[in-house]
């Protein structure tokens, strides 16, 4: 198996004086009102999880839960009181500056809430700027900029200024920025969350068309569950700096490990969010029905074609070979929440 791109041991951020002595001497055990009281804010608390090449990790949480802090750990825009991370095998905490500037403008790309955009630059100056702050010419630097304003559909706005773009026109400047330097390693904090609701599904779209093309390896902070959902391959919810549970999302909805995970699942339409494969059982050749589904379809899909059936469905692959079956009480149960029948 391949080295994780991110690797989290045991990572802290404590703020406050006594913060680094109080950590060492807590071995470990961490707990939050006791460094409160002692004059300390836990941010992050023993966070461990890898991430792999190409995998789209959402952490999400209410707003003070620590997701933001673990961002800027693992970028090292804050230094981490305890812990190791490790990008692509480096370990980051023992890099000298020169070498994190390097990998930052190398290998990271960062998109934040507020877009940052420089007002007296147009939209393909914007999205320049950081090529040629590593010191690529002009020429070369604007065309590769043309290639990312038509990536992220901006076509015919390249000589805009940001003044005459929507809220989410100006976001797709800041992503289209970040791409230019062609990052492996995209993080994205909260970036679509100033942005109206109809825009933000749309960026949300245009994010995963952009993700299946260039398969970047990505941290992505929301406290949006909706969003999680759509976006993600792994969820982290994290509470008072604690990842409380990091698993697929299907499993987030099935399987809640906490009573805090359990209350940001009760609400979810599980049908919109779980496909046949979440809920499937074994292959059956009992009592079929000639109806078949795709493993890969959203349950919402093809929940009334399996509701009408008075057998067994098959599911099957891609390559129609059967993989599951199904029983149309499954669905019922599983959309109005019987999950003691899963």
């Amino acid at each position: 198996m391949s080295e994780p791109v991110i690797k989290c041991e045991a990572v802290y951020k404590i703020f406050g004086v006594n913060a680094k002595k109080m950590l060492e001497e807590s071995n470990g055990k961490v707990d939050a009102k006791t460094f409160q009281r002692n004059g300390c804010i836990v941010g992050v608390n023993n966070a461990s999880f890898e991430v792999s090449k190409g995998e789209m990790l959402v952490v999400m949480g209410l707003s003070g839960s620590g997701k933001s802090t673990l961002l800027r750990c693992i970028s090292r825009l804050t230094d981490a009181t305890g812990g190791k991370i490790f990008i692509e095998g480096q370990d980051l905490l023992q890099l000298k500056n020169k070498e994190l500037i390097d990998l930052r403008r190398n290998k990271m790309g960062m998109v934040f809430q507020s877009f940052a955009l420089l007002p007296h630059k147009t939209v393909v100056e914007n999205i320049a700027f950081p090529l040629q702050v590593k010191g690529i010419n002009t020429e070369d630097s604007i065309s590769k900029a043309m290639d990312m304003v038509k990536l992220v559909g901006l076509d015919g706005r390249e000589n805009y200024f940001p003044r005459e773009l929507s809220g989410g026109q100006q976001q797709r400047v800041g992503i289209a920025r970040s791409l230019a330097v062609e990052p492996d390693i995209w993080f994205l904090d909260e970036p679509f969350s100033a942005l109206d609701p109809l825009i933000r599904k749309e960026m949300q779209d245009e994010f995963l068309r952009l993700q299946e093309k260039l398969q970047k390896t990505i941290m992505f902070i929301t406290h949006d569950f909706d969003e999680a959902l759509k976006l993600a391959d792994r969820i982290a919810i994290m509470k008072d700096g604690i990842i409380e549970q990091l698993d697929t999302p299907a499993n987030i909805v099935l399987n809640p490990a906490t009573e805090y995970v359990r209350k940001f699942t009760e609400e979810v339409p599980r049908e919109k969010v779980l496909i046949i494969e979440d809920v499937m059982d074994a292959p059956i050749t009992e009592n079929l029905g000639e109806l078949k589904v795709s493993k890969d379809e959203i349950i919402e899909n093809v929940a009334q074609k399996i509701l009408t059936q008075q057998k067994n469905v098959s599911v099957i692959d891609s390559k129609n070979k059967i993989v599951g079956s199904i029983n149309p009480a499954k669905i019922i149960n599983t959309v109005f929440g019987g999950k003691e029948n899963i």
